[in-house]
This record gives C-alpha cells, sequence and structure tokens, in this order.
C-alpha cells in the first residue's frame, strides 16, 4: 500500500466518522424539536449559526489550511464537533434556543473544516495528468460520505427513540473522542501546507472558473436544501402521518441511494465530448422539481408524486454534486489547494444557509409547492451559469 493511499485511507475514514456524526445530529435536532412543538420556521432558525459560520469557515480554513497543513484544519474540526455534541448533552432545561444555535454554530465550523481539508487533500495525493483518477477518487469520498450522512439520519433517529436526546449525543461525542485521537497520530504532518505563506486577501479566488463554478454550486445546493432541510421531513410526519422511525428511515434511504450515485457518476457521465457536462446535467435536474409541484397541484397521490420525485431528482442531483467536486479539485491550484477549494465551499454553505432559511419560512407560509417551485428556479440559474464554465473533460480511465 502505497503512502499516497493510506493517507487517502486515513482522510476517508476521519470524514466518513464524522458524517455519520453529522447526519445523525441534523435528523436529532429536527425531529426532536419538531416533537417538542416547535414550528418548521424556527427548526430552521436553529440551524442559521450552522450554515452561516459554514460560510466563514471555508473561507477562513482554506487560508489556515495553506498556511498550517490540512491535517491540522481536520483534527481542529474533529475536536470541534466533540466539544458541539458535548454542549448538546446538558439537561433539558439548559436546551435553549440560543445554546442550541451556539451548539449548532461550532459543529457547522467542524463540518467544513473536515470538509475542506478532505477534499483539499485528495488533491495533493492524485498527479495532475491522472484525471480520470482524480474524478473517481473525489467521487467515492463524496458519494460514501452522503450515504454514511443518510446512514446517520437514520441512526438520529434510532438513538433518539432508543436513548433520548441527551443519551445520543453522548454516545457519538465518545466515539468521534475515538476517532479524533487516532487521527492525531495517523494523519501526515504538513499535508497540502503552502511552500509560500499565502496572504490573508487571497482567500478570495482570482479564477473565473471557480467564481463561475462557486456561484453555479450555491444555486445548486440552496435548490436541494430548500425544500429537502425542513420543509420535506416536517411534511413526511404532518402529511403522510409518519414517525421518527419512517421519517428517519426514509430520509436515510435516500441519502445513501444518492451517495452510491454519486460514487458511479463517472461511468455515468463518461467523457462528454463536445459538450458542458455540468450544464447539461443541472438543466435536466431543474425539470424534476417543477414537476413534483405539478403533480401535486394538479390533485395526483402525493405519496406517488413526493416518492417518485424525491427517486429522480436523488439520481440527478448525485451526478450534478460529483461533477462539481470533480471539477474544483480539478480547476484547483496545487499549491494553496485550500484557498481554491475553501472559497468554492463556502459558495456550497451560502446556499445551504440560503435553503435552509427559505425551507422554514417559505415551507411555513406557502407550503410545499412553493418550495419545489423555487427549487427549480435555483437549479435553472445553476445550469445557465454552468454554461460559462470553461470545457475541462474527465478522461476515464
Amino acid at each position: 500500500m502505497t503512502a499516497a493511499i493510506r493517507q487517502y485511507l486515513v482522510i476517508t475514514g476521519n470524514y466518513w466518522t464524522f458524517t455519520l456524526t453529522d447526519g445523525a445530529l441534523r435528523m436529532l435536532v429536527v425531529l426532536h424539536f419538531h416533537q417538542l412543538g416547535y414550528s418548521p420556521l424556527a427548526i430552521a432558525l436553529l440551524f442559521i449559526f450552522y450554515e452561516f459560520f459554514g460560510v466563514v469557515t471555508n473561507l477562513v480554513g482554506g487560508y489556515l489550511g495553506a498556511r498550517t497543513g490540512l491535517n491540522r484544519t481536520m483534527n481542529i474540526g474533529l475536536f470541534l464537533q466533540i466539544v458541539a455534541l458535548t454542549m448538546l448533552a446538558v439537561p433539558a432545561a439548559m436546551l435553549t434556543v440560543p445554546w442550541v444555535m451556539a451548539a449548532q454554530a461550532l459543529s457547522g465550523i467542524a463540518k467544513d473544516l473536515n470538509k475542506m481539508s478532505a477534499k483539499s487533500g485528495i488533491k495533493l495525493l492524485v498527479p495532475d495528468e491522472q484525471q480520470g483518477t482524480l474524478y473517481k477518487w473525489v467521487a467515492i469520498l463524496t458519494g460514501s460520505k452522503n450515504t454514511l450522512k443518510g446512514v446517520g439520519f437514520f441512526l438520529g433517529g434510532v438513538l433518539l427513540m432508543a436513548t433520548g436526546f441527551r443519551g445520543a449525543v453522548i454516545i457519538m461525542a465518545v466515539a468521534l473522542g475515538l476517532v479524533w485521537l487516532s487521527s492525531l497520530f495517523l494523519l501526515g504532518q504538513d499535508l497540502g501546507k503552502s511552500k509560500s505563506k499565502p496572504k490573508f486577501r487571497e482567500i478570495l479566488s482570482k479564477s473565473r472558473a471557480i467564481n463561475v463554478l462557486s456561484a453555479a454550486r450555491m444555486f445548486l445546493f440552496g435548490a436541494r436544501d430548500v425544500w429537502f432541510v425542513v420543509a420535506l421531513p416536517v411534511y413526511l410526519s404532518t402529511a403522510f402521518g409518519w414517525d421518527h422511525w419512517k421519517v428517519g428511515g426514509f430520509m436515510a434511504s435516500w441519502v445513501i441511494g444518492y451517495g452510491f450515485i454519486q460514487t458511479i457518476a463517472p461511468k455515468i457521465t463518461g467523457d462528454m465530448e463536445g459538450i458542458k457536462p455540468a450544464a447539461l446535467w443541472a438543466a435536466a435536474l431543474a425539470l424534476i422539481p417543477a414537476a413534483i409541484a405539478g403533480g401535486l397541484m394538479a390533485g395526483w397521490s402525493p405519496q406517488v408524486v413526493i416518492l417518485g420525485g424525491l427517486f429522480l431528482f436523488g439520481v440527478l442531483f448525485a451526478i450534478n454534486s460529483s461533477l462539481h467536486s470533480y471539477l474544483i479539485v480539478s480547476y484547483a491550484r496545487a499549491n494553496g489547494v485550500s484557498l481554491d477549494v475553501g472559497f468554492y465551499y463556502m459558495s456550497n454553505a451560502a446556499g445551504r444557509l440560503l435553503g435552509t432559511i427559505l425551507s422554514g419560512w417559505v415551507y411555513q407560509a406557502y407550503g410545499i409547492e412553493a418550495c419545489l417551485l423555487i427549487s427549480g428556479g435555483l437549479v435553472t440559474t445553476a445550469a445557465l451559469l454552468s454554461l460559462m464554465l470553461p470545457e475541462k473533460r474527465p478522461v476515464i480511465v
């Protein structure tokens, strides 16, 4: 086993474990506070700091990764998630909205430090001429992460019913603590550290390709979260009458399948000669939420429309996400890769923040059909932006 593969496995293992706790924590918070009688908008507000600090973290985190090494930023992310989980292990009377928002803020910082470090690290382990290998490695990391996030959704629902909210976060904090201790010794020193000390002003990308891709990413992920983060779990619980097991299990199954599609995205997209795949696949995706909204407004069976539409949306969104993840790693500079990747994931976090706020507010005021129509509009914007990307096709090997 080469040193590069060993480091890839350590990075992936860290990312996997973190993702399990992140997915479980999100489902725990949504279901627990919905059970307590919080409105969809109030639940969305609990995640505002999580998403807002993700925006800040990706900008500053990319800068820190270039100056200090990605091993340090990844380990800091793991530690901060342990602190966030510990904060939520207090007695129920102390779980006030400000306290939960503060814990979510720490979790948001932790998540984006971890993601930025993992995605940037892969760029440094694959030679630049092996674009097919890079696409595959990024697809596997991204897809497996989302599969485990789905498992985390299910885990969150199970732990909530089996051990209660407090017991669940304690179990996750202990497990993640063991991974953090291992990572301190196994992860390579000074991974991704820039040869020259970058200036703070360099956190803003000067690359047109990265700026365009980042804008497209923002609208793409806003389109997902505008109906997926708060509106969908609450809709499944209220309109379908599903309990925590069913909601958590369904959301988990969807994300697991979505993650699997991401891992095989290079086989689906292939080497698409003469077209811009990011624009093509985004245009196809834009049709799905609009069709789901149309079906609901026409009075068709909600179970058939929502569940069938979710399947199609998941497949196409997974391909779009995997393509984007490959393109940013490919476009990024080898020296100071975390600066470019951090800027890109700042836009990703901004899209999630936009989607999260809209998800609670629009669903509460206008219903899930409005969330879906907005989703279609956001994806359409992402498709139009993707037309401006320079052609860069992976050679599948």
